[in-house]
């Protein structure tokens, strides 16, 4: 696990670039029973410290998510494999409104602030978080897809998307339910051929 959280992507030559979903490589650190209801935030990173601000968060305990897309970058002389960040510049953390547990997270190298108002961050529901962790984590086609907040919303029922909500675009026989995080403006679209859904 430490090894691949090492690997940074760092280098600015590619090429090309071809995006698939990739697993979660973070584990989330969980709060502990009886501490003071805690909620998702947003959190600004520096561009390209994403991984590096995840990691010094699960060292400190903090629990946080990261989700990441898996993509083809080609030199001219290789091909490699790297987990990028989805959402470019951002992480996300579990915390209470405590001062202490709060200044833990903004004295981070690399942690630029909450996003939300004054700075102050904006509680993300849970659903946008969990149907997000869900969408990048299982095995289904996932890539960026421009920011919508209006149209049909629908909930996947059954198999391992079961209970993601997001809003419904039917293309014919392609059919993507797009997951949202509206404090961001940033959206994915997965694949759900085959998959039973319903009105939310």
């Amino acid at each position: 696990m430490k090894g691949e959280i090492q690997k940074w992507d760092s280098e600015g030559e590619a090429v090309f670039s071809s995006p698939v979903n990739a697993e979660i490589k973070l584990p989330s650190v969980r709060p502990r029973a009886g501490a003071e209801v805690s909620s998702w935030y947003a959190v600004h990173t520096m561009a390209r410290h994403e991984k590096r601000v995840a990691a010094q968060f699960h060292e400190k305990q903090i629990c946080t998510f990261l989700p990441l897309l898996r993509q083809a970058h080609r030199w001219s002389d290789r091909r490699s494999i790297v987990d990028v960040p989805l959402f470019s510049c951002y992480a996300f953390v579990q915390t209470t409104q405590i001062a202490e547990q709060r200044l833990k997270i903004l004295r981070t190298p690399g942690v630029l602030g909450f996003v939300g108002n004054e700075r102050q961050g904006a509680p993300i529901p849970d659903e946008q978080i969990e149907s997000l962790r869900k969408a990048t984590s299982e095995k289904v086609a996932c890539v960026q897809y421009p920011f919508i907040s209006a149209g049909k919303r629908v909930r996947i029922r059954g198999g391992s998307l079961d209970g993601v909500e997001g809003i419904l675009v039917d293309q014919g026989e392609d059919q993507q339910v797009i997951v949202s995080v509206e404090l961001l403006r940033r959206s994915v679209s997965i694949q759900v051929k085959g998959y039973d859904i319903e009105l939310a």
